[in-house]
């Protein structure tokens, strides 16, 4: 059985087709749009926590970013991109493995709860999560002001798990990186990694199915369709920027 990637387009499912990229290993995209904002009820009826991503592999379902990502390095990429306790970039691969959406995505959600400017009515957590989402983006940028990668000279899932919260969750919680000069240049360095598709990629169109780097197929699911699998059109690398719907306008 082959593993099947379900996203949920512009969300931080986007972080498990592009891994499997990155790794080059086949695997099956269903791709699943918003009905209108929010997940439809397709994708919902995977898994009982209802939110992206979900991953299937014969028998098993599996969701969190985290676990997803994990699962996929050491199953079926051999180790690749998730350093073990013997490399020497070990304990800082894992922290910011961890930091990444453990601590970086939530304080940005909270603070954006509020809009800039605003003290919701007095409330001290706001200017309390306001200073952590700060804190964050100083503190990551001053990380790779000497570091090409999160983890020092070397690309690992840490990354990957990272630049949705700096590009696509902008969508939701507008962010200005101006102030942030190394964050820019460190999109800039994603930007040019083959696995990530360039900005101006067309999506296919017709009823072919071709493989990508990984050997994917992709598969659209249609809201409204009853979960019918509509082909699209390959190869997989002129369809990236569908299944990577908000990562491609971010960067």
């Amino acid at each position: 059985m082959v593993l099947t990637v379900h996203h949920l387009q512009v969300s931080q499912s986007e972080r498990i087709p592009w891994l499997c990229e990155e790794l080059g290993i086949p695997y099956e995209l269903k791709i699943y749009q918003r009905a209108p904002a929010l997940a439809p009820p397709e994708f919902k009826a995977l898994h009982w926590t209802g939110s992206a991503p979900v991953i299937t592999d014969g028998d098993l379902t599996l969701a969190e970013s985290g676990a997803c990502v994990q699962y996929i390095c050491e199953k079926h990429g051999g180790g690749r991109l998730f350093p073990t306790a013997s490399h020497p970039l070990y304990a800082d691969f894992l922290y910011w493995f961890h930091w990444a959406n453990g601590t970086f995505t939530p304080t940005i959600g909270r603070a954006g709860m509020v809009p800039d400017g605003q003290d919701g009515g007095g409330n001290p957590m706001v200017a309390y999560s306001k200073k952590k989402r700060d804190d964050g983006f100083k503190g990551l940028d001053a990380r790779l002001r000497d570091n090409d990668w999160l983890a020092g000279n070397e690309f690992t899932a840490a990354d990957v798990m990272l630049v949705f919260s700096l590009t696509t969750l902008r969508y939701f919680v507008p962010m200005e990186l101006a102030p942030y000069p190394n964050i820019l240049a460190y999109l800039k360095r994603v930007g040019e990694r083959e696995g990530v598709p360039a900005r101006d990629e067309e999506v296919g169109s017709g009823d072919g199915v071709g493989p990508g780097r990984g050997g994917a197929r992709v598969v659209l699911q249609e809201v409204g369709e009853g979960g019918q699998e509509c082909p699209v059109a390959g190869p997989c690398s002129q369809t990236r920027r569908l299944m990577l719907g908000g990562i491609l306008h971010m960067l």
